[in-house]
């Protein structure tokens, strides 16, 4: 399953001199518990539908010819947009990137499922393969064996030591 899930709860229209009026669709993207919006019009959905259908087989995408001014026409596009977005997630362990980039996702690990976790190598296609790298190494156990030549002693040590060899001498 992807780390990444969309929603669109809302749509609004905009008029404008140029254009006859359009509808702008509001997306949620949620990824790694990061959530930012983007919003887009029918015809963006369309042209991502024809750049998909290079690279994988996309769901159907709702119908370009509507009117846009019945509500219950809209919420209906807005269902099926949501549904078209949340299927390409499901159907592909490997997002494209043109995908990606239509959500305003950057540095998305997409990871096969049959690979293991540790770091990212980036691939030319945008997706990530996943091998493991230390994060930190110690070349001794700094806790157990304090170098001699530390300039200040190490307190926790001691106190644990004189705590656990001499009860006794605890100060009251």
């Amino acid at each position: 399953m992807h780390p990444v899930s969309v929603f669109i709860p809302s749509f609004r229209s905009e008029n404008n001199a140029i254009d006859k009026g359009y509808t702008v669709f509001k997306i949620e993207v949620l990824i790694n518990g990061r959530q930012h919006t983007v919003e887009k019009r029918y015809s963006e959905f369309h042209n991502l539908h024809k750049l998909l259908k290079k690279s994988i087989k996309p769901p159907d995408i709702p119908s370009k010819h509507v009117r846009n001014w019945v509500p219950k026409v809209l919420e209906q596009r807005r269902q099926g947009l949501e549904h078209y977005l949340q299927t390409i997630i499901i159907e592909n362990e490997i997002l494209p990137k043109i995908f990606l980039d239509f959500l305003n996702i950057r540095h998305f690990p997409s990871v096969p499922k049959t690979e293991s976790c540790g770091s990212f190598d980036t691939e030319s296609e945008g997706s990530s393969k996943l091998s493991h790298q230390p994060v930190m190494l110690f070349v001794r156990d700094p806790y157990l064996l304090p170098s001699s030549h530390d300039i200040y002693s190490n307190v926790v040590i001691e106190g644990v030591m004189h705590g656990i060899f001499y009860p006794d001498l605890q100060p009251r």
